[in-house]
């Protein structure tokens, strides 16, 4: 699995059928990630690992229950790719529901992801993690 659609194809298939552990087989040893977002938002900010990508997804069911995560189309061209969809969660701590559309830009070099960058509504995911 070397090109850019089949890679994140398996990233979401193994996100929805919650196989974290293997994700990281899908992220190159060093990579450009980051989540814009408040500081009250437990995930938001860099990263530039693997092992840091991974955790991230590790930790989500610590914060969220996913009441609904749908990719609705991926758009490629060349090592470049678009993630579009839906997500609503349910934020733990609060009980706030956060939903917002989402596009994520991905990089797939080598048939390793190298760039993950997450848009969405991150101002109602702040005020979902409000008390």
């Amino acid at each position: 699995m070397s090109d850019t659609r089949s890679v994140v194809e398996e990233l979401y298939r193994r996100i929805g059928e919650g196989e974290r552990e293997s994700l990281g087989e899908l992220f190159a040893e060093k990579l450009e990630w980051d989540i814009y977002g408040a500081e009250t938002v437990p995930w938001a900010g860099p990263r530039g690992t693997r092992e840091e990508a991974v955790e991230f997804f590790r930790s989500l069911p610590d914060h969220l229950r996913a009441d609904k995560f749908a990719v609705e189309r991926i758009l490629v061209d060349g090592e470049h790719a678009v993630a579009l969809g839906h997500m609503r969660h349910t934020v733990l701590a609060t009980g706030k529901v956060f939903d917002s559309p989402f596009a994520f830009h991905i990089k797939v070099e080598g048939g390793l992801i190298t760039r993950y960058i997450t848009f969405e509504d991150s101002l109602a995911l702040a005020r979902a993690f409000e008390s």
